[in-house]
């Protein structure tokens, strides 16, 4: 081989192995950029999840922050309520025990000394006389159906806070009586709050017998509303509310000149009354001053009446604007009285029958508190 060949052998070697490792210093330094490049870019992806989480996790985090803090305002504005509740109860308990005890005095001056206020009535102690004679009668148990409107105001006495008494076994045999002695037996009987529901079911044991009867009607009538008073059932109280309104109708229609009559259909419109929205209310107000005034006509001397006129005249003096502007659209004007007409059918009832009942008291604190101030 000539000496000139093996040198162009030689440096195509050389060249060769030159090439080859240019070309494998590219591809590494390729490749390490490669790298270089997609590792921040992975870990950036990351750094995204992440922060995107964290996002997340502060955003719910503030809701459930924002959610507990109406909560905890809304808890202090119900105590706040309370508290002043409390404070106003706590006042007008103070009020009223500091002029309860005056209450006689007062009385008296205002009736310029013609009553002692706790002094017991002959009439009160001869019914004391005829309930001790009373024996026990059968019981029933009775349900007319009934469905009536509206009412105005309550006229509660004594028995405000009377549980619903275990209504009896019907009687296997009714005893036959005469409308008087029927009378008698259930006025006697309803003198005396335990033996209210048993005058009740004697007069429903006649109802059939009787039912024509005015003087019957009015005073069955007046057992639904004691009934009502009774009872601590919504049901039932609307029940008997009912029923009795609708015997009241009954006895108004067919008695239009019987105070009586007038005066239960009143008193169990009110309690209708207490089941209505304020049209309703406002509408049977109008008729129970309208009986009321119809009863006090033709029975002058029922002490029940004007206590029933002093909570309606105390009732029309603290009604809103809203109520007394749907009164005047209905009825053309504005149903207006004042404390001082509440306070004087109060200190009528005394003067007819002192120590008339704990309500009569309680009312006449309550007016004279609000004279006063």
């Amino acid at each position: 081989m000539p000496h000139s060949t093996n040198k162009e052998l030689i440096v195509g070697i050389m060249v060769g192995t030159t090439g080859i490792s240019l070309l494998l210093l590219w591809y590494h330094k390729v490749r390490k950029s490669r790298t270089t490049l997609n590792l921040p870019k992975f870990l950036s992806l990351g750094t995204k999840f992440d922060s995107i989480t964290f996002q997340d996790e502060m955003y719910n985090g503030q809701g459930t922050a924002a959610i507990f803090q109406r909560r905890q305002l809304q808890i202090l504005e119900k105590l706040n309520e309370l508290l002043i509740n409390m404070e106003e109860l706590k006042e007008e308990i103070r009020v009223l025990k500091e002029t309860i005890p005056k209450l006689e005095e007062y009385i008296q001056g205002e009736l310029g000394g013609r009553i002692t206020v706790h002094k017991i009535s002959p009439q009160h102690r001869a019914r004391k006389r005829r309930l001790a004679t009373v024996q026990s009668s059968g019981t029933s148990n009775s349900s007319e159906e009934a469905e009536s409107e509206g009412g105005y105001i309550t006229a509660n006495t004594d028995t405000e806070e009377q549980s619903f008494p275990v209504t009896k076994a019907f009687n296997t045999h009714i005893e036959e009586l005469n409308l008087d002695v029927l009378l008698q037996k259930a006025d006697n009987l309803r003198m005396n709050e335990c033996s209210k529901l048993e005058s009740f079911e004697l007069l429903c044991d006649h109802k059939e017998k009787f039912r024509d009867e005015i003087e019957f009607i009015w005073r069955l009538a007046r057992a639904y509303g004691d009934m009502y008073e009774l009872s601590t059932n919504a049901q039932e109280k609307k029940h008997y509310a009912n029923v009795g309104k609708t015997l009241g109708e009954r006895a108004i229609t067919r008695a239009p000149t019987n105070g009586h009559c007038h005066l239960w259909y009143a008193v169990l419109c009110g309690y209708v009354s207490e089941f209505e929205g304020l049209q309703n209310k406002i509408n049977y107000g109008h008729r129970f001053k309208e009986h009321l005034d119809k009863a006090i006509q033709f029975l002058p001397e029922e002490p029940f009446l004007y206590y029933l006129k002093g909570r309606y005249c105390y009732t029309v003096s603290k009604l809103s604007w809203i109520e007394k502007k749907m009164a005047a659209t209905l009825f053309g004007k504005i149903p207006s009285s004042t404390v001082e007409e509440a306070l004087q059918n109060f200190l009528k009832v005394e003067e007819l029958h002192p120590g008339f009942s704990k309500s009569n008291y309680l009312f006449l604190a309550k007016v004279r508190k609000n004279t006063i101030l």
